[in-house]
């Protein structure tokens, strides 16, 4: 089956969503998204958007905090623009239906997070991704113009490649050149230093500059529907990647079972430019429960309720926050997430406490409403006694790299959200930023992305996808194993706090599992576990590779045999994707 659109938007977060609404406007719009379309790392976003509401709070203050708390790696003109910007975005959501919890005056009530100088978290209750990926939502579904497909894995980015143009592969006729040119190892990750000299970087350069990958464009995508098991041909004149992050990556997250990195590796395989893995954000908070099943993930216990007065204790009762930084509980999350991987390292205990309990209940009550009903079906209550908390992988700071337009390296494929590396976020993303920046670029995006739909057609001479002489084996323990040992292997050798020693162990048993993976790809008739268990590790291949390469510490990137920062150092560390065997 063959689609023909103007717009293919991949995911279905607050990025994807927004942009559908906006590129409506201008031209036809399908939307997949591999499981329903409510399933996002949106839809979990509990804490709020970071936005400067109050006349009280500035612009600049909240630069600032964003450069602080980005470890040097930030790009200032986009931390700018994104906050500048940010205020407009909230009220468009707000005309969209989005309602956000207000005081008695009828003003916006902004709450605080870690790492920021000022209230200005806007938020409903402590359900704000929910709340609008609702909004959101509706108004998709109330637009003729735009088709929401629901449980359609896109498989592979469409381009040149499948048209043997680039003289890396053959024809895309068959399965193992769908693959967009990954054949055996995956490429390693190198330096941007374009040429320059040791160090000659300025800070959140990026190189090389999006849409200058010399011959490649992006026609669409092959799609798995998984209601038939067929894999679609979608030919659209301009793509947007907005498939959120790779938490899943890591045995404990807090992202959804739907966060597997696809996007990123999409667009990886396909030749895009691919920065600053090594940057994965661990939550300092998540609920501490074995056996609790929140549907494969970690239960967040969001930023704001530090920000509302909790304490970090350990299990002797002890504050030790205010130890570790002068900002205590409200230091940046990678100061905060270590403190606590410190304290269950020494002392030897499996989680610590977070104690809001000595504030009035009916206030608690008020602002975290859904975490206290999960807490009560587990036998606790915030209102009364403290909280077991260990961290979490919770968000990709490094993905696809953008232009301040959206655009990526491949002419036609633009990326929005988590997916991307856009210069916001440096080497630590400031809470609640993550929404902001979404919102931001699906708006930026559209005008370049119309612009460049009108002067191209679809690419009809890109092949169906071949499955000739694939087979489908009983063997698919293999797949759920080998899922399992790569996250395995990443939460232990690849988590908070890292060495040259166990990145090299890390690298050793994931080149393997690609391997396996690869092979069992290339003969197999493919289902939605099969291509997550790929992505996933072309993901962790990457965050291996960048943190490798990167013998510093600086933000989210903590190594114990280069503790200190490298001024040598202040520069994004771009994927290589090595030539096709």
């Amino acid at each position: 089956m063959r689609t023909r659109v103007d717009f293919l938007v991949i995911g279905s977060g607050v990025a994807g969503l927004s942009f559908a609404l906006r590129a409506a406007q201008h031209g036809t719009v399908a939307v997949v998204t591999k499981k329903a379309s409510a399933e996002s790392n949106t839809n979990y976003a509990q804490g709020g958007i970071a936005a400067v509401m109050d006349p009280t709070d500035d612009v600049e203050a909240h630069v600032q905090d964003t450069l602080v708390a980005g470890a040097g790696l930030c790009d200032e003109d986009v931390v700018r623009m994104v906050v500048t910007e940010g205020p407009d975005r909230i009220r468009e959501l707000m005309e969209w239906g989005a309602e956000f919890d207000r005081d008695a005056r009828g003003d916006l009530h902004l709450g605080r997070e870690g790492g920021h100088s000022a209230d200005r978290i806007v938020h409903a209750a402590d359900m704000t991704g929910r709340e609008v990926e609702r909004a959101l939502l509706e108004a998709v579904r109330q637009n003729d113009n735009i088709e929401l497909l629901e449980h359609h894995f896109a498989v592979n980015l469409l381009t040149e490649h499948h048209l043997g143009g680039t003289g890396d592969e053959g024809p895309g006729t068959g399965k193992e050149h769908a693959s967009g040119g990954e054949k055996d190892q995956p490429g390693d990750a190198s330096d941007a230093r374009g040429g320059h000299s040791e160090g000659s970087e300025q800070p959140g350069t990026r190189n090389p500059e999006p849409g200058t990958k010399e011959g490649l464009h992006c026609f669409g995508a092959y799609v798995l529907d998984e209601a038939t098991g067929q894999i679609e041909t979608f030919l659209a004149r301009v793509t947007l990647l907005a498939a959120g992050g790779a938490g899943q990556v890591y045995l404990h997250t807090t992202n959804p079972t739907v966060a597997t990195g696809d996007g990123i590796a999409m667009a990886y395989r396909a030749r895009a430019t691919v920065a600053n893995m090594e940057f994965v954000q661990f939550h300092p908070t998540s609920l501490y429960m074995p056996g609790a099943d929140f549907g494969g993930r970690a239960f967040l216990i969001t930023e704001a309720v530090r920000g509302d007065g909790g304490i970090l204790r350990n299990l002797a009762g002890e504050r030790f926050m205010p130890d570790y930084d002068e900002r205590a509980e409200l230091a940046p999350r990678d100061i905060v997430a270590r403190a606590i991987d410190d304290q269950m390292k020494r002392r030897g205990e499996p989680h610590v406490w977070l104690d809001i309990s000595h504030k009035p209940a009916e206030e608690v009550l008020k602002h975290f409403p859904n975490i206290q009903e999960t807490l009560l079906a587990n036998g606790l209550d915030m209102t009364t006694g403290p909280i077991p908390v260990v961290p979490a992988a919770h968000y990709t700071c490094g993905g696809v790299v953008v232009d301040m337009e959206g655009r990526t390296s491949i002419d036609g494929l633009f990326a929005c959200g988590e997916v991307t590396c856009s210069g916001l976020h440096g080497a630590n993303r400031l809470a609640s930023n993550s929404l902001l920046e979404a919102l931001v670029y699906a708006h930026r995006a559209l005008g370049p992305a119309v612009e460049y739909a009108g002067g191209v057609g679809h690419e009809d001479r890109i092949p169906d996808w071949d499955e000739t002489g694939v087979e489908n084996p009983r063997e698919w323990i293999l797949v759920s194993a080998n899922r399992r040992e790569l996250r395995t292997v990443m939460q232990e050798l690849v988590g908070i706090v890292r060495s040259s020693l166990r990145l090299e162990r890390a690298a050793r048993r994931i080149d393997l599992i690609h391997r396996e993976t690869e092979e069992f790809y290339q003969r197999t008739k493919l289902t939605s576990e099969l291509c997550e268990l790929r992505n996933l590790a072309a993901i962790a291949h990457m965050v291996v590779g960048c943190a490798r390469r990167r013998q510093e510490s600086r933000g989210l990137h903590y190594m114990l045999d280069f503790p200190e920062r490298d001024p040598a150092m202040v520069h994004d560390t771009i994927v290589d994707v090595s030539p096709a065997a």
